[in-house]
This record gives C-alpha cells, sequence and structure tokens, in this order.
C-alpha cells in the first residue's frame, strides 16, 4: 500500500498530540465542503438504482457524452490497466504513484518520467497517462495540445489516460466533453473539489464500449445510496459551484503569499493546494508536524504540498509555526 496525505490518526499518535488540536493540510481535499443535507431513509434501505438521476446531474456538470460513477477515481486507476493486454505505460512523474503502481501491478512495461520528456516521446507509448493539473507538480496543458496528442495514440489503438482530479476550480480545461472519442479516457473525483473525500465517488468519462467493458470488471452498486443522493445535488448546486471556485482560487493565492512571504515560494500549485520543492523538507515536515501541523512529505523529489487553511485563524496558526521553523 502506498503512502497517502490523511493519515491524521497515525499522526497524532506519532507526535502525541490529541486528534482535535492538528492542523491538517495533508490532503488537496477543499475544507469548504458542499453543505451536505438531511439523507432520506429510502437512500438507505433500497439497493441503488441506475435511473435515480444521478447520471443526467453528472452528464450535465461534466459536460460528458457518458460516464460510469465508480467508487473513487481510484477504483478505476486499478481496473483500467486490466483491460488492455500487455503495454508500453508513460506516467507522468512526480505525481499520483498509484497510477504507475496500478499498471506494474498488471503486468505492464511502465515508465515514469516528467511531463516534457512523455509528450516529446509520445511515439513510444501505447498508453500515457498525466495528471491534469499535476499532483503535485502543478504541470498543466492546453485542451488543443492534449487532443493532439490523444490523436497521435489512437490511430494506433493506444489511450490517453488524464486524471482531471483537481480541475473542477478551472473546468474550461477539462477534456471530458471530447471523451466520446475512442482511447480518450477521463477521471474525475468528486472528493477534492467539494470536499467530499469521504463518499469515495468519482466518475470515467470515455467512450460507450470502454465504459461497457469497466462496469463489467467493476459489477454492479459502485456507489452507494446515501452517496449518489447527495452527488446528484451538489453536481446540480450551480451557485454554489461557482462561488467555490471563486473562494479557492483567492484562499490558495492567499496561502502561496503566506509561503513567499515565510521564503518557501511554491514551485507550483492550483486551486486546492501549493507545492514547495526543498531539500530539507523531510525536516521542515517534521518541525511543522511537532507544531500540529500535517503536511504531505514527497521523497521524490523533497518537496511539501500544503492544502487550504480553512480559516484566518488557521491562517495565522501556519505563520507563527513557519516563522518558528524557517528562522
Amino acid at each position: 500500500m502506498l503512502e497517502h496525505g490523511g493519515r491524521l490518526r497515525r499522526a497524532a499518535g506519532e507526535y502525541g498530540i490529541a486528534l482535535e488540536h492538528w492542523l491538517d493540510l495533508s490532503t488537496g481535499v477543499s475544507p469548504f465542503g458542499w453543505p451536505v443535507p438531511a439523507i432520506p431513509p429510502s437512500a438507505w434501505q433500497r439497493l441503488p438504482e441506475d435511473d435515480d438521476g444521478l447520471i443526467d446531474a453528472a452528464r450535465t456538470y461534466y459536460e460528458a457524452p457518458q460516464l460510469l460513477p465508480v467508487a473513487g477515481s481510484q477504483a478505476a486507476i486499478q481496473a483500467l490497466p486490466l483491460l488492455r493486454g500487455p503495454s508500453r505505460v508513460g506516467v507522468i512523474a512526480p505525481g499520483y504513484a498509484e497510477h504507475a503502481q496500478a499498471w506494474r501491478a498488471a503486468g505492464h512495461e511502465v515508465a515514469c518520467l516528467p511531463a516534457d520528456v512523455l509528450l516529446q516521446q509520445v511515439e513510444r507509448w501505447d498508453v500515457l497517462v498525466l495528471i491534469h493539473p499535476n499532483n503535485p507538480g502543478g504541470e498543466r496543458f492546453s485542451v488543443q495540445e492534449l487532443l493532439r496528442v490523444h490523436a497521435a495514440l489512437a490511430a494506433r489503438g493506444g489511450w490517453l489516460l488524464v486524471d482531471e482530479a483537481f480541475v473542477d476550480v478551472t473546468p474550461q480545461d477539462s477534456l471530458c466533453r471530447y471523451t466520446q472519442r475512442d482511447g480518450l479516457i477521463v477521471l474525475r473525483s468528486a472528493g477534492k473539489f467539494f470536499g467530499l473525500a469521504g463518499a469515495r465517488a468519482g466518475f470515467v468519462c470515455a467512450a460507450s464500449s470502454l465504459l461497457d467493458l469497466l462496469q463489467e470488471k467493476l459489477g454492479p452498486w459502485t456507489l452507494s445510496g446515501p452517496t449518489r443522493y447527495v452527488l446528484r445535488h451538489a453536481l446540480a448546486d450551480r451557485p454554489w459551484q461557482a462561488e467555490a471556485r471563486v473562494t479557492l482560487q483567492a484562499v490558495s493565492a492567499s496561502l502561496a503569499a503566506l509561503l513567499a512571504r515565510r521564503g518557501l515560494a511554491p514551485t507550483a500549485g492550483c486551486g486546492l493546494f501549493q507545492w514547495c520543492r526543498r531539500d530539507d523538507a523531510a525536516s521542515l515536515h517534521r518541525a511543522l508536524a511537532e507544531r500540529g501541523i500535517f503536511t504531505r512529505l514527497f521523497d521524490t523529489p523533497p518537496s511539501l504540498r500544503f492544502g487550504l487553511p480553512p480559516d484566518d485563524a488557521a491562517f495565522e496558526r501556519l505563520d507563527r509555526a513557519l516563522s518558528e521553523v524557517l528562522r
């Protein structure tokens, strides 16, 4: 099992700080989550049904011709490699490590390389895996550039797989509207932007033929009834979504400014996190953890990812801690 952000209970035990005293900045999940309403008893008492309106709400929100709900994009990350024969797979690095692990586990030949190298060597790959915007590296790609790459891959039966878990803040950058094209697969997560990580919900946007194969592999009832109920309403709440985008961009910019003032200018970031490469990342991570502030540590390259502080008090706490540890 790979390491991920959000292991706050383990950190609480390791550093001897009670759970309620932590400021958790270790994930890219929005701290301004969609306000979940009361869930009707029927959502708990009945098996989930595909014709409950969730698919229509998701297709409208993502502007996708067709899609499949899945138990978080992680479910698709693990299942998609099982739908191809042995392939040469290029995966963006640094990036979400589960992609490379899933393709290797399924017996494919995997190379983890920087985005510019991957895109310069498209002819090497049967499958190209990108994250847009990248987590944690922040790389972004133009829609037209990605469509050109997809066309080159698809012409010889290849796939372009794009993980858009962090694109909701800038939906104009999404490829979802083009996913009727064979070999173009886009993963979307409801956990980050909507602040619903615990729901374990996501969507795969792709051609119908591939979605049929994926659904057969995953089986029925990939999402629970309560999750489907919440998602259907969250995806339809356009006023909340518009306000959230403005808030997240502003808070992320404030976080970047705070880090820069303390000599920790971000290397990259997006509307949901800021990423800082530093040779002393491990010691800085520990020093902040000793003060009850949990960040996401990466070993390769040495770096820290900071999620968004939820309020002014959290900003002030982070500022004080950084002033102490970066003297």
